[in-house]
């Protein structure tokens, strides 16, 4: 958890911004894929894996500010 702790928020935010929402046209491609997660339609492999890779910037920003809120930075 010290790598949490010890990397600015701003690089979080950099890359939930980034990674985390491109492609952004025609819509953010996390958007896609909850989609199709709501819809039942997120069965390919590559459909989960690049779900996994554009939420890993958000679920590390929730990370960080969690451990913020909790008094680890």
């Amino acid at each position: 958890m010290s790598f949490f702790d010890q990397t600015p928020l701003v690089y979080f935010l950099l890359a939930a911004a980034t990674l985390g929402l491109a492609p952004f046209v025609p819509e953010p491609h996390i958007v896609e894929k909850f989609r199709m997660l709501a819809s039942g339609t997120l069965v390919r492999p590559l459909d989960w894996f690049d779900l996994a890779l554009h939420a890993a910037p958000w679920l590390a920003l929730i990370i960080k500010l969690v451990r913020m809120v909790q008094g680890g930075s």
